[in-house]
């Protein structure tokens, strides 16, 4: 990802769609995914959603989960433990299989 981050060709070859969702994406990494949660992290996320349907992306099942309880997430999100970071994919993984085919 880091290599992807940092590469402006990449950001070259999206069109203005794509590079909206793309650097939403990249906003909600740096100010919401790291070891610092900003104050507006639902706009952040909120507009990082808007603007993937923008481009035709299905919301998957891990990112409404992750939409829809931000709340649950720490101001430290970076920092969590690995621990507790498989435990989150395990928890939505049961979501996923509860709610596959439906």
């Amino acid at each position: 990802m880091k290599a992807v981050f940092s590469d402006e060709e990449f950001e070259k070859k999206l069109s203005e769609a794509e590079k909206a969702a793309w650097l939403s994406f990249k906003s909600v990494c740096a100010h919401f995914l790291g070891n610092k949660k900003a104050e507006n992290y639902e706009d952040l996320v909120g507009n990082m959603v808007k603007c993937f349907r923008v481009i035709g992306c299905n919301m998957p099942l891990k990112l409404h989960v992750f939409d829809s309880h931000l709340n649950f997430y720490p101001q430290t999100l970076g920092a969590i433990s690995d621990e507790h970071g498989e435990r989150n994919h395990q928890d939505i993984s049961m979501f996923e299989k509860h709610f596959s085919g439906r």
